[in-house]
């Protein structure tokens, strides 16, 4: 298991845990990030990952990325 922050661009990968208090838990399942989910990363950029979660692209930060494990 490693954080979502190093997965390679291109790569489809799958959710195992999503870690934080509770409201940035609550906060990464309203944007689609949960457990047994495909997300796949579509590049990352000044700390940033991009990435595609249920048919959408969304944008959130390494810290974030960081508390999502796959």
């Amino acid at each position: 298991m490693m954080p979502l922050s190093y997965a390679n661009p291109g790569e489809n990968i799958t959710i195992k845990k999503v870690g934080g208090s509770p409201e940035v838990k609550k906060h990464l399942e309203n944007l689609g990030f949960v457990v047994g989910g495909d997300v796949s990363v579509i590049s990352t950029l000044n700390g940033n990952v991009i990435v595609k979660v249920k048919e959408t692209r969304v944008a959130i930060s390494d810290e974030m990325a960081r508390k999502i494990m796959v």
